[in-house]
């Protein structure tokens, strides 16, 4: 667990080794660590010798945890502004409630850092998740008119500890609120959302609980539910704001390895021993992680502008989430000689260009299928056929609804070329699932 912490340390001039993560692991063991402010205390004692490095430190560990990279004289506003994380996080901020648009963007990176270094002692009282759960209601009726349940503090002043509650039971009310629920809901101690002290969601306070969704950068939950059904949105729906978060998790499913060989030169010695003699060279698989994506998106008609955004947002969580290399280009219906690479298609790259990437990128192609005959002619079948036979871990993912899909020619043309998947997180579980069952293949 963060194996390579000490070395971003060093590389700011904190001096650090293994050690101090021996020390982390015993205080996880006896449950002192509960928060990401908890680590940054621990480590700031157990690392920070001499004054002059407690500015240092805090640069490795803003870096090495929430991707702020501080550049030289820069201010830290200036960086925490750049930084994704914070992006990610103001999306989740905003989502459901325009009135926190109106927050000053200096409040909210200030809110954004008491997040960061909230510690389980600034969690100042802690509930019995036992009586909260006592005179809670699972089946109690949403009202999908109303806002959030309660403002946002500025510091998290209470938390409920939901450890002594069996986990099971903690499922089956978590099931019975999610019949129940009709909108997002932040705050509060009952529904599936963000924030609060509801046993279920994430960015809350909620020792013990189950978390759904988000990152889980308090490190509370006792579980996390990564699967679909888990989250209160319909899995066979269009991708969209709603449901970003649970196609995120279908996703999860991403298996990804190289299938580069190498000698093993130990067990070439043990085995030519073994037959007096006779070394023949033995070659194992070489598994790493190594994810490329590309993303290919019809933007040139009305009928897709609704998915765009839904899918770019879902996308950039997956970049965020699972560190790889994303390129995304559009096209209009089809394509021909070139894709573009910006939303408005004014820089176009040869389809050449792309062709001659590594053949083991994901590639997702996002539109309708469904255009004049007239436009899908015998060079953009050629053109799209080449992108089938260079990359076998293709999908087209369709916003149109599957028993649609036959109307249209060109859609059915395209079917034959391509495995096409409807444009739900069904629908995308199901693409990345036959993605993993297709093996990489050298370059």
């Amino acid at each position: 667990m963060f194996e390579s912490f000490p070395e971003i340390c060093r590389n700011y001039g904190v001096p650090a080794d293994i050690r101090s993560l021996l020390l982390l692991q015993k205080a996880l063991n006896k449950d002192l660590i509960h928060t990401t402010g908890d680590i940054y205390n621990f480590f700031k004692v157990s690392l920070v010798k001499d004054p002059t490095h407690i500015g240092p430190y805090t640069q490795a560990f803003y870096d090495y945890f929430i991707g702020v990279d501080i550049a030289q004289g820069e201010r830290l506003s200036d960086a925490i502004l750049r930084a994704q994380t914070f992006r990610d996080w103001l999306d989740d901020f905003f989502q459901g409630n325009d009135e926190h648009r109106n927050i000053d963007m200096e409040d909210l990176i200030n809110q954004f850092l008491d997040e960061v270094h909230m510690t389980s002692f600034d969690i100042r009282r802690v509930i019995d998740g036992e009586e909260i759960l006592a005179e809670d209601d699972p089946d109690l009726k949403d009202d999908p008119g109303r806002g959030d349940d309660e403002n946002i503090e500025r510091l998290q002043e209470k938390a409920a500890d939901y450890r002594m509650v069996d986990l099971e039971e903690l499922r089956r009310r978590m099931e019975k609120v999610m019949e129940q629920q009709m909108r997002r809901h932040h705050g509060g101690a009952h529904w599936v959302g963000t924030g609060g002290i509801s046993p279920y969601g994430h960015g809350g306070a909620a020792l013990g609980g189950i978390r759904v969704g988000g990152s889980g950068g308090g490190k509370m939950a006792r579980e996390v539910m990564g699967n679909p059904q888990f989250y209160p949105v319909d899995i066979d729906a269009h991708i969209s704001d709603d449901n970003v978060d649970a196609t995120l998790a279908s996703l999860k499913g991403v298996i990804e390895e190289t299938n580069d060989r190498y000698l093993d030169i130990p067990i070439t010695v043990k085995e030519g021993v073994a037959q007096g003699g006779l070394f023949l060279p033995i070659e194992l698989d070489k598994t790493e992680d190594r994810l490329q994506v590309i993303l290919m998106i019809d933007n040139g008609g009305y009928s897709m502008d609704y998915y765009i955004r839904p899918i770019q947002a879902l996308f950039k969580k997956m970049k965020t989430r699972f560190q790889h290399d994303l390129e995304t280009y559009y096209f209009h219906n089809t394509i021909y000689k070139y894709v573009y690479e910006d939303e408005r298609r004014t820089r176009r790259v040869p389809v050449e260009r792309v062709l001659s990437k590594d053949p083991n990128y994901r590639v997702f192609i996002i539109g309708d299928a469904a255009m004049a005959p007239y436009e899908l002619h015998e060079g953009s079948i050629i053109t799209w056929g080449r992108f089938s036979e260079k990359f076998k871990k293709i999908a087209w993912l369709n916003p149109v609804s599957e028993k649609h899909w036959h109307i249209t020619w060109t859609t059915t043309m395209l079917r034959r070329i391509f495995s096409m998947y409807p444009m739900t997180p069904r629908g995308l579980e199901n693409a990345v699932l036959d993605m993993n069952k297709k093996k990489n293949k050298l370059a």
